[in-house]
């Protein structure tokens, strides 16, 4: 099983839909960088329902230093860069990552990559959740942000569509 490490977007929009339980069901142990956590905390200041890395006990917290961060990349929130950090150097890993940016700096690092619908799909095929469309249609009322031919995809490779 890959070391996964991830970011703020697919914690808040798993947590959000009631579906942050696939992921020690899917990956076991998850690493959060600190720029990830301090995002959270962030957002629950400001009254966003976020999770509480501390409530679970398959979250990592995990402290980048300075030596192995990847270089600026204009575009790339703290937690992004942090979370291709660490990706970039723990081999075999995988980053959960949904910004199209960041997505791309990963496969240009090589970093194993996939985001909140990738999760989804895998979790259906995993037999952990029996349709991908409810949760699609959740996410859509938080604003998580998929072209309609994403969408589209993604109910096809679920055979829903």
């Amino acid at each position: 099983m890959p070391e996964v490490v991830a970011d703020t977007s697919v914690m808040q929009y798993l947590f959000q839909t009631n579906h942050l339980f696939l992921l020690p069901n899917l990956y076991g142990t998850v690493a959060l960088p600190n720029a990830v956590r301090n995002e959270l905390e962030t957002g629950q200041t400001l009254g966003i329902p976020l999770p509480n890395p501390n409530d679970f006990e398959w979250i990592q917290l995990v402290c980048v230093g300075e030596q192995i961060l990847v270089p600026q990349i204009p575009g790339l929130g703290p937690g992004e860069r942090e979370v291709l950090s660490l990706a970039v150097n723990r081999p075999d890993s995988l980053a959960l990552l949904d910004d199209g940016l960041a997505r791309q700096y990963a496969k240009r690092l090589e970093i194993g990559v996939t985001g909140t619908l990738g999760v989804l799909l895998k979790a259906k095929q995993s037999g952990l959740i029996a349709e991908v469309g409810p949760v699609l249609e959740a996410l859509n009322q938080f604003g998580f942000r998929a072209s309609e031919e994403t969408r589209l995809s993604v109910l096809r490779l679920a055979a829903e569509a």
